[in-house]
């Protein structure tokens, strides 16, 4: 029975925050779809679904101790294999990856769900474990997580391959790791980049070099980049208006609703618009840390930390690749980009962060 007296410790402030998000995200999303000039509000009124089953989990969450999912956590791990390695035989292909899971109307992707899966796992992993203090220790830990890693690289999806890593390293490092060990780690992922760069299909090593410079291929792997900080930065102080943007309404911007969101955010409403966005950014990340912070057990911290540096590193990559200071690599912006997977999840990631902080301490009345 859920007790009533937990949503003293409710943080509303987070909530208000992703409700903005949202609202600001529909917005947008109208804009770069193009509904008001075809009448087409298909992927507006997929997102606002998408929105609402976000908020019934956030809902559904908050009734369970987190600590449930502890008790879960091989049961997750297995769950999260079986989904990756269904879309690498019956997955649908979209954009060169093969990502998605079509049941019926509706396309899964089952890697969002995955780096919340790995969340809950890796954070029951090491919530018994005093500080790392010999490489040895990271050994199964690394196996845990190279297994679904590769199994998104092989869609290919090296976005959510990197979101991983980011989540693997932010609950080492807050777990207690000797800086001796932590420096092998790094070391090994240097070793290692020459493997994975080989491992990189070739559009995806395209990508890199126009990263490096877009005018190399402007008609090809750079027209993105190019387009986006045209936008960006056409965009200006107060930017040309909502369904003004010209990059974006004549089609010039590429995925203008998913990976390229913020681009249009740019364009229409300028650096107001892009500064309103990353300071709520700011705040969502803020109300998370002082969830991580006064969480009442290692467990919650970790569950609490690894959704800080998921969002974290989805913020930083997606706004960094669409001004040309970091690699394209297509994962959407938190709770503004068109998807309703990465949209579920990122509600579902917000709900776990209120039961953790619902529970932050015993309530004797």
């Amino acid at each position: 029975m859920f007790d009533r007296k937990l949503l003293k410790n409710f943080d509303w402030g987070l909530l208000i925050v992703v409700l903005l998000l949202c609202i600001y995200s529909l917005v947008v999303v109208t804009s770069a779809s193009h509904a008001l000039q075809t009448g087409s509000y298909k992927k507006v009124v997929i997102q606002a679904i998408a929105i609402l089953i976000g908020l019934i989990s956030i809902v559904f969450i908050c009734l369970f101790d987190y600590n449930i999912f502890a008790k879960f956590s091989t049961f997750i791990y297995i769950l999260n294999l079986i989904g990756l390695m269904l879309v690498l035989v019956i997955g649908k292909v979209s954009n060169g990856a093969q990502s998605w899971i079509s049941l019926g109307p509706v396309d899964i992707q089952p890697s969002e769900f995955s780096k919340l899966a790995l969340v809950l796992t890796l954070a029951n992993m090491f919530s018994d474990q005093e500080e790392i203090k010999s490489f040895k220790e990271l050994i199964g830990p690394l196996v845990y997580v190279g297994i679904p890693f590769i199994a998104v690289m092989l869609q290919p999806d090296l976005g959510t391959g990197l979101v991983f890593i980011a989540i693997f390293l932010a609950i080492v490092y807050i777990s207690g790791i000797k800086t001796k060990v932590l420096a092998q780690l790094f070391a090994l992922g240097i070793a290692m980049l020459p493997v994975g760069y080989k491992l990189l299909k070739p559009y995806q090593r395209n990508r890199l070099m126009s990263f490096l410079n877009p005018e190399l291929d402007p008609m090809g792997t750079g027209y993105h980049v190019i387009q986006s900080k045209i936008a960006v930065g056409s965009g200006m102080f107060w930017g040309k208006g909502l369904f003004h943007g010209s990059q974006t309404q004549l089609y010039y911007l590429p995925e203008a609703w998913t990976d390229f969101i913020f681009s249009v955010v740019g364009e229409e409403l300028g650096f107001i618009g892009a500064f309103l966005l990353i300071l709520l950014y700011a705040v969502l990340l803020y109300r998370a840390w002082r969830i991580a912070y006064n969480a009442k057990d290692k467990y919650g911290m970790l569950v609490a930390v690894g959704i800080i540096a998921m969002f974290a590193f989805h913020i930083f990559e997606n706004i960094g690749m669409t001004i040309g200071l970091m690699p394209i690599t297509g994962i959407p912006l938190p709770f503004m980009s068109y998807g309703g997977s990465a949209m579920v999840v990122d509600m579902m990631a917000i709900g776990l962060l209120e039961s953790i902080s619902m529970r932050r301490q015993k309530i004797n009345f």
